[in-house]
């Protein structure tokens, strides 16, 4: 009789947006499903994934925030300005648009 060998346990690797934001179109189709939803807290979510896949420090800078406001700016709970919201996602090429509902 042959001894089984021990099952080993799939090791998994908690989700990451970032490894799957390489390029605009990515980015652009992410957006989509995130507005899609209208979760304020998912979208800063979103701009928060993406500004870490463009690099946080120029992100920062090309939206004319420190670092560390940006990365409260993006915190779930956080309450940004709009007019934020409209730099952070400036900085990283996003333009949001309007579609009939």
């Amino acid at each position: 009789m042959k001894k089984a060998k021990p099952k080993t346990k799939a090791k998994l690797v908690p989700f990451d947006a970032v490894r799957y934001l390489t390029d605009d179109e990515a980015i652009a189709e992410y957006m989509t499903a995130v507005l899609e939803t209208d979760d304020p807290d998912l979208l800063l979510t979103a701009l928060g994934d993406i500004a870490r896949a463009r690099g946080i420090a120029q992100v920062a800078k090309d939206a004319g925030l420190g670092r560390e406001s940006l990365y409260k700016a993006l915190a779930p709970g956080a309450k940004p300005r709009f007019d934020t919201v409209l730099k952070v996602a400036r900085a990283l090429g996003v333009r949001l648009m309007a579609r009939v509902a």
